[in-house]
């Protein structure tokens, strides 16, 4: 197995960025996604995605069996709300590790919630997603959604090899029609997608980032 990059590695910050300008869009009109609400937040903003990656979902879902859809749980983060999110894990790793620096408590949390100077989900870059069948109902992919690397004891990570086969069948069926539409993994979120922001760059040897961070307002 390959090393995991993890988002905290320097090699990801030094990424360029020649952003695109490409708006941030609901991904809800038209019922073409099949949308989970239990991260909505007031503004709708769980629900955006840039333009480029929601065609890529798109083309993904229909490379799925016709009874399997794509069940979106979360796309565009505000930046305030993602560093609000590295802050509170940061804090629990550093409650439960009193003896780890600075820098392993910030590696360490980049496992789960990404740094938030450079995260996806604030480019509007990253969603969250999962397979349900036609009802709607979730498919076993081994552990809930955002399940952190503690409660699962790893089991979060893509590749894992402590699931069942019916799970890791499941997780080979989601990465096989995204890495297809063209997004990457991050390996310890089996979850996470992404496009155009500088981790998929940086694995994709793209020569910069399409998407930074960026706000939702009215001029998206």
């Amino acid at each position: 197995m390959n090393a995991i990059v993890l988002m905290s590695d320097p090699k990801v910050a030094a990424v360029p960025l020649i952003e695109s300008g490409e708006r941030l869009v609901d991904v809800r009109p038209g019922g073409r996604l099949l949308v989970d609400t239990r991260k909505q937040d007031q503004a709708d903003a769980f629900a955006h995605l840039r333009e480029g990656v929601l065609e890529r979902l798109l083309t993904a879902q229909t490379m799925l069996p016709a009874d399997i859809r794509l069940l979106f749980v979360e796309g565009y983060r505000p930046p305030s709300l993602q560093r609000e999110y590295f802050e509170k894990y940061a804090g629990r790793l550093r409650a439960a590790n009193p003896g780890w620096s600075s820098h392993e408590i910030h590696s360490a949390a980049s496992r789960y919630v990404s740094p938030p100077d450079i995260a996806p989900h604030s480019a509007g870059a990253a969603v969250d997603l999962t397979l349900a069948d036609a009802d709607g109902h979730e498919l076993d992919l081994g552990t809930r959604m955002n399940a952190d690397p503690e409660e699962s004891a790893g089991a979060c990570y893509t590749h894992a090899p402590d699931i069942s086969e019916e799970a890791r069948a499941n997780r080979k069926l989601l990465g096989t029609v995204l890495t297809a539409a063209g997004l990457v993994n991050y390996p310890t979120e089996w979850w996470h997608w992404s496009f155009g922001d500088r981790y998929w760059a940086l694995l994709t040897g793209r020569p910069a980032a399409l998407y930074g961070p960026k706000e939702l307002d009215s001029r998206n």
